[in-house]
């Protein structure tokens, strides 16, 4: 069976702003039992394989197959609550080998974003098993990202199981919207002055429209993550603005995103709408993405009431 849509953590607040319209900000994350999994026991046992996932969120899903008592490291990404005793062996997304070497794993799964090369090598030349899967940026992805963990630790037939799980859980997790608003994705790092606007292929977009919303970057400009302007910003007029919690404590909450350029001419600004996504969860795409999009898709609609 497939985890039900239980225990979801979601804290949002309305109120009246100083110019008279409503305040509305929310946080998203996903409890321990949301998590899409297999519930009996994996088909491939994998006696003594010791597994080292540095993909993005790879761990989670190794967990989810029934497999967590395999992994001996993580990436910095995967934060299920099962995974805290697993320890994380990057700084960032750097591989740190002496760590890894330490763990004495029969295999590291990376993803393109894993690096340095040279790390890489050195975990090779100890005679380590390092493979690369492919990264994740939709939902159609997640599918390819599941069977390659499961083909590249041994698992394929428990693999499969997940994948139809996610599959269903997703087709069953999607709330259509009747009013389509508006939404625009956010990419924020105050500290490092980086603020970006989502576009075609940012991952929030195969999200967004998940919810029968309109990623108004996704509709207007060329990259999948671009330099944030007034100009587009409020030319793409959007409902709700998206973020990743760190992003938005990182330009001082709701009040500091306001402040950024264009913001506060948009209706999303004007109202302070703005829902923000766990870090590791939104762009994850995997076992947790079905109880994100029926989380986003109930609030996305709390938000538009507000």
């Amino acid at each position: 069976l497939i985890v039900g849509l239980i225990l979801i953590t979601l804290t949002g607040c309305a109120a009246k702003s100083n110019s008279g319209s409503m305040t509305y900000s929310s946080h998203l994350d996903i409890g321990e039992n949301d998590v899409t999994s297999i519930l009996i026991n994996p088909v491939e046992s994998l006696s003594g394989f010791r597994i080292v996932a540095l993909a993005n969120g790879s761990a989670e899903i190794i967990a989810a197959m029934g497999l967590r008592a395999k992994l001996v490291g993580r990436d910095i990404a995967s934060t299920m609550h099962s995974l805290n005793s697993i320890p994380v062996v990057t700084s960032g997304h750097q591989v740190i080998p002496e760590k890894i070497i330490s763990l004495r794993p029969d295999l590291v799964i990376t993803d393109a974003s894993t690096g340095p090369l040279s790390a890489l090598k050195v975990l090779r030349k100890s005679g380590i098993a390092v493979t690369q899967i492919s990264e994740a940026w939709n939902l159609s992805d997640i599918s390819r990202k599941v069977l390659a963990i499961g083909k590249s630790i041994g698992a394929p037939k428990t693999s499969l199981i997940l994948d139809e799980k996610i599959k269903v859980s997703i087709a069953a997790s999607k709330l259509e919207s009747s009013s389509h608003p508006r939404i625009a994705f956010l990419y924020l790092r105050g500290t490092n002055s980086i603020y970006l606007m989502g576009g075609p292929g940012s991952g929030a977009d195969s999200l967004i429209r998940a919810i029968g919303a309109i990623d108004v970057g996704a509709e207007s400009l060329p990259h999948a993550f671009n330099s944030l302007t007034s100009e587009a910003l409020v030319a793409a007029r959007p409902d709700i603005l998206l973020v990743m919690t760190k992003g938005l404590e990182s330009v001082g909450g709701v009040s500091g995103l306001v402040k950024l350029p264009g913001v506060a001419q948009t209706p999303a600004g004007k109202s302070k709408r703005v829902v923000s996504v766990d870090d590791s969860l939104l762009l994850s795409f995997g076992p947790r993405t079905p109880s994100l999009i029926s989380l986003l898709a109930k609030d996305i609609i709390a938000v538009m009431m507000s």
